[in-house]
């Protein structure tokens, strides 16, 4: 059995013509198996979703009641069987209930990764490597320019900024679902102790967080403050609103962005971005490489990002690997930067 007699890539996404369903299908389909709650895989309009039970209230509290004709929750590590195959949810360390999904058939297992990270996330389950013959993985970050580092240490540098400007704001760019979260916790683990304020765009999905046991301390509608209250703040909003009429309220801000993008300075600079942050959801290129030599993997389908650097390393590792080539997958905030190639001159 080869594995695309389990599951076959298409243009509306993965394909599992034994089970009858898609997995992050682009395009509405009658069955879907939901990897995260992120846009560009979570997409409204399936008939029936299968996915995590944070994974389908996430998608509720973006798209209404209505998002799909039925749903159905599985916990990780819970198998069911569909049509023909096995079918489990393992963690993808990616966000909030982020998860990989193994599809096994006459003792083959094929792992779709989603997006993933295997570095400590407070904010979400680890990330847990399975064993499989065949696995699809992102390369969102598949280049080896991009290490990201430590998170800790750009909350660190961000603290440090607002020492040295004690007056002016901090607006900190960074995803609505999963980043913004994840960068509240990493503040006040690293002791900081004041208001975080917020963009109204974050409020449904930080309450929903909050529900889950994930602790934020104090933390404040932005709209709901005054202009003094925001001298030496920090305030988390969407990347767009960096540039919106949203950031006047803020007095003489520094504006800083989360992203594994900030890794180039170009993009940097292009946005305007003084304080730029090295934190992203994704694996970088040694997590990317490691995870895909660890699965034991003899065949590797790579997805959405920088995709032929990752099949190079992995053919020449006497893999078998090739490109999916599917439309549709990216960052959900910026899709755009994965258009272009970095050089090496613009990589801090």
């Amino acid at each position: 059995m080869r594995p695309e007699d389990i599951l076959l890539p298409t243009a509306a996404g993965v394909c599992c013509k034994a089970g009858g369903f898609y997995i992050d299908p682009t395009r509405p389909v009658d069955k879907a198996v939901i990897t995260h709650a992120h846009s560009d895989h979570a997409r409204a309009g399936h008939g029936a979703v299968l996915a995590t039970q944070e994974t389908l209230d996430l998608m509720r509290l973006r798209y209404g009641e209505n998002f799909a004709g039925a749903t159905q929750a599985i916990r990780y590590g819970e198998s069911l069987h569909m049509g023909g195959v096995e079918v489990a949810l393992y963690p993808a360390g990616h966000i909030l209930g982020s998860a990989q999904i193994a599809v096994t058939c006459a003792g083959m297992r094929i792992v779709v990764s989603g997006d993933y990270k295997d570095v400590a996330d407070p904010t979400c389950t680890p990330f847990e490597l399975i064993p499989c013959n065949t696995f699809i993985t992102e390369a969102t970050f598949g280049l080896p320019v991009f290490r990201h580092g430590n998170p800790d240490d750009e909350v660190t540098k961000l603290l440090a900024s607002l020492v040295l400007f004690p007056e002016r704001a901090h607006l900190v760019g960074s995803y609505v679902l999963g980043k913004a979260q994840r960068l509240m916790v990493l503040i006040r683990n690293a002791g900081y102790d004041k208001p975080i304020y917020m963009h109204g765009a974050m409020e449904k999905i930080t309450r929903y967080y909050q529900t889950r046991g994930i602790a934020f301390g104090d933390v404040r509608l932005a709209r709901d403050a005054n202009k003094a209250d925001f001298a030496g703040a920090i305030a988390l909003c969407p990347p767009s609103a960096l540039k919106e009429v949203w950031s006047r309220r803020f007095p003489d801000p520094i504006t800083a962005y989360a992203s594994g993008w900030m890794r180039v300075r170009a993009r940097a600079r292009q946005r305007g971005v003084e304080l730029p942050l090295v934190v992203s959801d994704h694996a970088d290129w040694d997590g990317l490489t490691a995870t895909v030599a660890a699965t034991g993997a003899s065949e590797i389908w790579v997805t959405h990002g920088q995709e032929e650097a990752l099949v190079h390393w992995s053919t020449t590792r006497g893999l078998r690997a090739r490109p999916l080539n599917i439309v549709g997958y990216g960052d959900e905030d910026e899709t755009s930067d994965t258009a272009s190639l970095p050089d090496q001159a613009e990589i801090e």
